[in-house]
């Protein structure tokens, strides 16, 4: 059978971001055709089997290594008048947000780029649902298909990847044709496809080589062999392809190519004998030691290899061997790769023949890597070495420390570091060792191994790369290092609560950022931003909520893709904690969803440091935002939602030991268990239990006040104002709360004079109107000044409706209600604060009788309980409940749509409405706060 001449091509990637999430490039290798050969041989067959993978959903190419499979597909794909999508699949692509970076560039670098809504991820462990349900989305609209071909897809052992994958290639429709190649089954549901006869199958079997066509495959390898004689061959080598041309390739240097071609037998030794004695032999030796050094490397390029072999000849041996195909396989840009399977031989022999001289090859290989700019393999390298000096001083150096706190590759770059030992004694080792301990809360040698560090560079100026390793006018010096202590004694200092320190370690990094190349800091936004976000963390300890503010905004707003992307979040969920603790319910309730609904577009919240994915600290798997969630739903008296938000928070992995996260979760807890009487309980809970050195003035202040109400509770009035001594009017909140405990304790006079003495850093929100004004409404009605006293009550029932601010009127006693009960103010109270008549066609809708409300006698206190009588459900439209019933139905967007034709972008703008009206950001919260409030 002729062959059909091929000349490899690469196809054009269109000028779109060619960079993943972490902000290096993509490599577009892994998005080309393969190129094939001139020894390879197109089977029409295989070629027209495949084409029935454009009427079905799914195709699977399944074989062993070497079958074949992946030149098929990429034969079979180069003829397409369809869009190709071609993504070679890594071992690092298990991790959801990686695989789906890769996946989504190849869309874009095929010319079917998805759209901004779909977003991108910038977490490795994962994505959120709404990535995958866009994307199926928008590849469901489209009028021709998208084929996306998933080569060396047995890498993939992730079932979350998997049933994302599903999931996508259900809702898509006719808008993929999804190709694996694979080596594995995959963990889809493939006897539901087989069953529909949406499958298409090629496999071991089919993929084996024919007689006739291993015939035609030796005759393009200059070897004539009778069919009889190929059968045989066939026979012994199963019709695998590998062995098949392994064979053709030694027969060629024999005296009698039939004869060997006989007596070969594709078993894995012999294929290695073969390599190693057939055609490296048939190598220079130049070539093969070239060969045998380069087999410790995943890619390379002349430079590099030339590092390796200590000479200046590999520019054109690589080229000779790539055009002779022994194996090496051009990659683009003058790079290369050894074919696996000859690789994993070669390295084996390099064992035997240079025994000892692997670290070496690798140290040389880490020092090119590092000069040339590639710091993730130059990192590689010298760990493979045992290098660790080198490896962490190439860390520090580069100003990269900050990625082992926030980015995509934070959890491999703390593995890359997990077997350094006690041999590696350069400042940068200590520095490394110091990050790793107080990623683990282990304060005390983290400091220990940062006063090590900062003794050496006392004395010594870094580099413990030597002088080649960076050039010298691009060298940062020991600046890069002391830059790097500073931000880990800031990070050490604010897991400590030493706010001073944090300040002086900021002023310090300060300056040293002066010291450092600028484009380095540009190339790590990451370390400025970490930095910031530790001063406004230490901050807001320490009460200075204005400036705390100030710097946690430029974090928020900070630039650099995956690597500022939790701090930008953490530093969201600060700012809704310094609304609340401000009085601004409702400001913190939207920072708080945003920063929640940016860690659901980017993927689920994972463990995270200061900002990181394994350190200490409350980025988004502290779960801050649903602690500050948790907070207004206590003060709105959604008791139900803030225990569900607390338990969410709780299951998360978080960052006890940070004393604001601390702080935040023991005063939400403490508050709610005062709400539901449980004084004792309150008073245990809301002792932070996290060792400071300095006592923060709002956590202690909200400590107190719950100490207060629990003695009130008890029946211990004085005692409950002597607790309340330490409450200045420095935190408005606590002022106007304890003004409103001493009042209760019976003692008006101190209560006005702590509304007097408040001192507002910033501007005060509602909640601290609202208490001062029903504090300022009791005196007057106490003294019988009956008309102030309403008119302060109708200014709290103002300014809290707009909040939904419920607790001070539930908590105010029986004084209230008397005033409560004027038609004015039962106006203002009706439908937020105590139930008012039903919506239009809710009555209808439920099957209910109308529910007639009011307030109560005269001189009964406000019900807290159950939460229905006092709490009605926002005003939903009726098409919004419409979609909000088949979102309980478990219904997707797509099928929302098409039970109400309506567009998807118009049902995804309802169920925004949806959430934001029921104050939640997922489907599952929206249903279940639904229900709690009788829509559904």
């Amino acid at each position: 059978m002729p062959a059909v001449p091929v000349v490899p091509t690469v196809p054009t990637v269109p000028a779109v971001p060619c960079a993943d999430p972490l902000g290096e490039p993509f490599l577009r290798t892994r998005f080309a055709l393969p190129a094939r050969p001139a020894t390879f041989l197109r089977r029409q067959r295989l070629v027209d089997h495949l084409d029935q993978a454009l009427g079905t959903p799914l195709t699977l190419v399944n074989g062993a290594a070497g079958a074949g499979k992946t030149l098929l597909a990429a034969d079979w794909a180069a003829g397409l008048r369809s869009p190709v999508a071609w993504l070679t699949v890594e071992a690092g692509d298990r991790r959801p947000g990686v695989f789906w970076a890769y996946v989504l560039q190849s869309l874009r670098a095929c010319g079917a780029p998805a759209s901004d809504a779909v977003g991108v991820p910038v977490d490795a462990s994962g994505v959120g649902r709404g990535l995958p349900a866009a994307l199926a989305a928008e590849l469901s609209a489209r009028d021709r298909p998208v084929v996306l071909v998933l080569d060396e897809y047995d890498c993939m052992t992730a079932p979350e990847v998997t049933e994302q994958l599903a999931f996508v290639l259900r809702h898509a429709g006719r808008g993929l044709r999804l190709v694996l190649v694979t080596r594995t089954e995959p963990l889809l549901p493939l006897h539901r496809y087989r069953a529909a006869g949406e499958l298409t199958e090629i496999r071991a079997a089919e993929l084996a080589f024919t007689p006739e066509e291993a015939a035609a495959l030796l005759e393009l390898h200059g070897l004539s062999l009778p069919v009889d004689a190929a059968r045989a061959l066939v026979d012994r080598t199963r019709g695998w392809a590998a062995g098949l041309r392994l064979s053709a390739l030694a027969a060629r240097e024999s005296a009698d190519p039939e004869l060997y071609l006989k007596e070969f037998e594709a078993d894995r030794s012999t294929v290695a004998d073969f390599l190693l004695a057939e055609v490296l032999k048939g190598r220079t030796p130049e070539a093969q030691d070239l060969l045998l050094r380069v087999s410790v490397l995943k890619r390379f390029c002349p430079g590099l290899a030339d590092a390796l072999t200590l000479r200046t000849d590999a520019a054109p041996l690589l080229a000779g061997l790539h055009r002779e195909n022994a194996f090496v396989e051009h990659l683009g840009h003058s790079w290369y790769q050894l074919h696996p399977l000859f690789g994993e031989i070669l390295r084996a022999h390099l064992r035997v023949r240079l025994p000892g001289v692997e670290p070496e090859l690798h140290r040389r290989a880490a020092r090119w890597l590092r000069r040339s700019g590639f710091l993730p393999e130059a990192l590689a390298h010298g760990a493979a070495a045992d290098d660790w000096d080198f490896a962490a001083g190439a860390l520090v150096d580069d100003l990269a420390i900050g990625r082992l706190f926030t980015g995509l590759r934070s959890d491999d770059l703390a593995q890359l570091f997990s077997p350094m030992g006690p041999e590696a004694r350069s400042p940068a080792a200590d520095l490394v060792r110091a990050a790793r301990d107080l990623s683990r809360y282990d304060l005390d040698h983290g400091r220990a191994h940062l006063r090590h560090a900062e003794e050496r560079l006392a004395d010594d100026a870094l580099g413990p790369a030597d002088d080649t390793s960076r050039p010298a006018a691009d060298a940062p010096g020991p600046a890069a290092a002391r830059l790097s202590c500073a931000l880990l004694e800031a990070l050490a200092a604010r897991l400590t609560g030493c706010p001073p320190q944090v300040e002086e370690a900021a002023e310090a990094a300060d300056e040293l950022r002066r010291q450092v190349p600028a484009h380095l800091l540009d190339e790590h936004p990451e370390l400025t931003a970490l930095l910031l976000t530790h001063l406004g963390s230490a901050r807001l300890w320490a009460g200075r909520f204005e400036d705390a503010r100030a710097v946690l905004t430029t974090v928020a707003g900070t630039p650099g893709g995956a690597s500022t992307m939790l701090l930008r979040e953490e530093s969201m969920g600060h700012l809704a904690l310094l609304d609340y603790l401000n009085g601004w319910l409702d400001r913190a309730e939207r920072k708080a969803l945003a920063a929640l609904s940016e860690a659901e577009r980017a993927g689920p919240l994972r463990p995270s440091g200061p900002g990181s994915g394994s350190g200490p600290g409350p980025g988004p798997g502290s779960g801050i935002e649903r602690l500050v969630l948790a907070a207004v739903a206590v003060d709105r008296h959604e008791l139900g939602r803030a225990q569900a938000l607390l338990d969410e928070a709780a299951r998360l992995p978080s960052a006890t030991r940070d004393p604001v996260t601390a702080a935040g979760r023991a005063l939400v807890t403490a508050r709610l268990l005062l709400a539901r009487g449980k004084a004792r309980a309150a008073v245990e809970a809301a002792d932070p239990a996290v060792s400071t050195a300095v006592a923060s003035p709002w956590a202690a202040s909200h400590e107190k006040l719950v100490a207060s109400a629990a003695h009130l509770a008890e029946g211990r009035p004085d005692s409950a104002a002597e607790v309340l001594r330490g409450v200045s009017g420095d935190q408005p909140v606590c002022a106007v709360e304890a003004a409103a405990l001493q009042l209760a304790a019976g003692r008006p006079r101190d209560a006005v004079d702590l509304l007097d003495g408040i001192r507002a850093e910033g501007p005060t929100g509602p909640a601290v109107a609202v208490g001062a004004a029903l504090v300022r409404a009791r005196v007057a009605e106490e003294a019988g000044d009956t008309v102030t006293a309403r008119r302060l009550v109708a200014q709290a029932l103002l300014d809290a409706r707009r909040e939904r601010l419920r607790r001070p009127f539930l908590g105010a006693g029986a004084w209230i209600r008397p005033l409560l009960a004027t038609a004015p103010s039962r106006a203002l109270a009706e439908g937020w604060l105590t139930p008012g008549p039903p919506r239009h066609g809710e009555q209808s809708r439920r099957g209910e009788p109308p529910r007639h409300a009011g307030p109560s006698r005269r001189g009964e206190p406000l019900r807290p309980e159950p939460l229905p009588s006092l709490l009605v459900a926002p005003e939903l439209s009726g098409r919004e409940h419409d979609v909000l019933e088949r979102l309980a139905r478990m219904m997707s967007t797509e099928e929302i749509a098409a039970d109400l034709y309506l567009s998807v972008n118009t049902v995804k703008t309802h169920l925004k409405s949806v959430y934001r009206k029921l104050a939640v950001n997922r489907r599952g919260e929206a249903v279940r706060r639904a229900r709690e409030l009788r829509l559904l």
